[in-house]
């Protein structure tokens, strides 16, 4: 990582600064972003641009960049040395001059963006553990704020358990993963969860239902109960910078017969061959 952006300037990591009284350290005011790039590329900039604007409305924080001006940022942070890199982009409400859980009549939001490299999953070919827990999260899960402190303890008792991924349920549905969007083949058919409220609508969840659609495999949205997630013949979480990985082990159960599926290998492969074709 040479550098990173920090409102408006270029600058080395060791160099970047921000207040003890940033409402984003203080109160975690603020939203986030993470976006690949392959080759060099940024990958599908206009869903997260729009998923970013969604959040900050939600929060009420007016930012209005296009998706040309967040690319400006973003291309000087990208090394051309041919690996897979992330974007991460944190927006705060900025520095206020005193604690207050109230809005500041003014602020300037703080803007934070660096570049890491994609460090491929070494669990990805054989699968993952994964076990299931209640959803103790906030209310507005669709905004991708900073405040993920609900999400951290419920990975971290996942982890405690020797599984890689924690499955949130509320109500006897299941919701999404802790860090990641939550697909089960059921009788055949690929399922995720509807949008809403409760999950964090992810880009590489919504390539995943377009490559399925467009390669003629059976998929819908729609509920998935914990019953039909533990019969499912397979189980997959997908984020941006782990793309898809199968489960393979359900709260100490085997998957099916415990190795990643046959639908999971041809998802993966249109995907890998999808951001092939893109650079």
């Amino acid at each position: 990582m040479d550098k990173v952006y920090l409102n408006g300037a270029y600058l080395p990591l060791a160099e970047a600064k921000v207040s003890v009284l940033d409402r984003g350290f203080l109160f975690g005011d603020g939203v986030y972003e993470v976006i690949p790039a392959y080759a060099g590329k940024l990958f599908r900039l206009e869903s997260h641009v729009q998923r970013l604007n969604n959040s900050l409305a939600a929060i009420r924080l007016p930012l209005n960049y296009s998706v040309d001006e967040w690319q400006n940022i973003f291309q000087p942070l990208l090394n051309n040395n041919g690996k897979d890199q992330y974007i991460y982009l944190q927006i705060t409400r900025g520095y206020a001059p005193k604690r207050d859980h109230g809005f500041p009549a003014e602020t300037i939001p703080t803007v934070f963006a660096m570049c890491s490299e994609i460090v491929p999953f070494t669990g990805k070919t054989v699968g993952i553990k994964a076990v299931t827990l209640d959803d103790t999260r906030w209310q507005m899960c669709q905004v991708k704020a900073i405040t993920l402190l609900a999400n951290i303890l419920l990975r971290q008792q996942a982890l405690d358990q020797g599984a890689a991924e924690a499955i949130l349920v509320k109500n006897g549905r299941v919701i999404e993963g802790a860090a990641s969007n939550i697909f089960a083949v059921i009788d055949g058919v690929l399922v995720t969860p509807p949008k809403s409220h409760e999950i964090l609508p992810g880009i590489t969840r919504d390539v995943i239902l377009e490559l399925a659609q467009a390669n003629n495999i059976a998929s819908r949205e729609a509920d998935i109960s914990l019953a039909e997630l533990q019969a499912a013949s397979e189980v997959w979480v997908a984020s941006s910078t782990r793309e898809i990985i199968p489960i393979v082990d359900l709260d100490g159960t085997a998957v099916a017969d415990g190795k990643p599926g046959p639908v999971w290998q041809k998802l993966d492969k249109l995907l890998q061959d999808y951001k092939k074709s893109l650079s």
